[in-house]
Protein backbone atom coordinates (compact mmCIF):
# COMPACT_ATOMS: atom_id res chain seq x y z
CA UNK A 1 0.00 0.00 0.00
CA UNK A 2 1.33 3.43 -0.97
CA UNK A 3 1.36 6.07 1.69
CA UNK A 4 0.64 9.64 0.70
CA UNK A 5 1.90 12.68 2.50
CA UNK A 6 0.11 16.02 2.57
CA UNK A 7 2.09 17.36 -0.40
CA UNK A 8 1.19 14.37 -2.60
CA UNK A 9 -2.48 14.67 -1.78
CA UNK A 10 -2.59 18.39 -2.57
CA UNK A 11 -0.51 18.36 -5.77
CA UNK A 12 -1.49 14.96 -7.11
CA UNK A 13 2.02 14.18 -8.33
CA UNK A 14 3.45 10.76 -7.55
CA UNK A 15 7.08 10.22 -6.62
CA UNK A 16 7.64 8.44 -9.93
CA UNK A 17 6.22 11.35 -11.93
CA UNK A 18 8.31 13.83 -9.95
CA UNK A 19 11.45 11.77 -10.62
CA UNK A 20 10.70 11.66 -14.36
CA UNK A 21 10.13 15.42 -14.43
CA UNK A 22 13.41 15.99 -12.59
CA UNK A 23 15.32 13.81 -15.08
CA UNK A 24 13.73 15.67 -17.99
CA UNK A 25 14.69 19.02 -16.47
CA UNK A 26 18.33 17.90 -16.24
CA UNK A 27 18.33 16.91 -19.93
CA UNK A 28 16.82 20.27 -20.87
CA UNK A 29 19.48 22.08 -18.83
CA UNK A 30 22.24 20.10 -20.58
CA UNK A 31 20.86 21.11 -23.99
CA UNK A 32 20.67 24.76 -22.93
CA UNK A 33 24.32 24.63 -21.81
CA UNK A 34 25.34 23.07 -25.13
CA UNK A 35 23.53 25.78 -27.10
CA UNK A 36 25.09 28.55 -24.99
CA UNK A 37 28.54 26.98 -25.27
CA UNK A 38 28.84 26.37 -21.54
CA UNK A 39 30.64 23.40 -19.99
CA UNK A 40 28.66 20.46 -18.63
CA UNK A 41 29.64 18.74 -15.38
CA UNK A 42 30.11 14.99 -15.78
CA UNK A 43 31.71 12.09 -13.91
CA UNK A 44 34.37 9.73 -15.26
CA UNK A 45 33.65 6.27 -13.83
CA UNK A 46 36.98 4.88 -15.00
CA UNK A 47 39.08 7.56 -13.27
CA UNK A 48 36.58 8.12 -10.43
CA UNK A 49 36.77 11.87 -10.97
CA UNK A 50 34.41 14.72 -11.88
CA UNK A 51 35.17 16.92 -14.87
CA UNK A 52 33.78 19.73 -17.00
CA UNK A 53 33.23 18.92 -20.66
CA UNK A 54 33.34 21.91 -23.02
CA UNK A 55 31.50 22.05 -26.35
CA UNK A 56 34.80 21.57 -28.22
CA UNK A 57 35.24 18.20 -26.45
CA UNK A 58 37.92 19.41 -24.06
CA UNK A 59 37.77 17.95 -20.54
CA UNK A 60 38.96 19.74 -17.41
CA UNK A 61 39.20 17.36 -14.45
CA UNK A 62 38.37 18.58 -10.95
CA UNK A 63 41.03 17.67 -8.40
Amino acid sequence: MLEENELDSTCGISDEELTERFKASIEIDKKICEIKGLPIAKYDEENKCAYLEYPDGRRVYVK
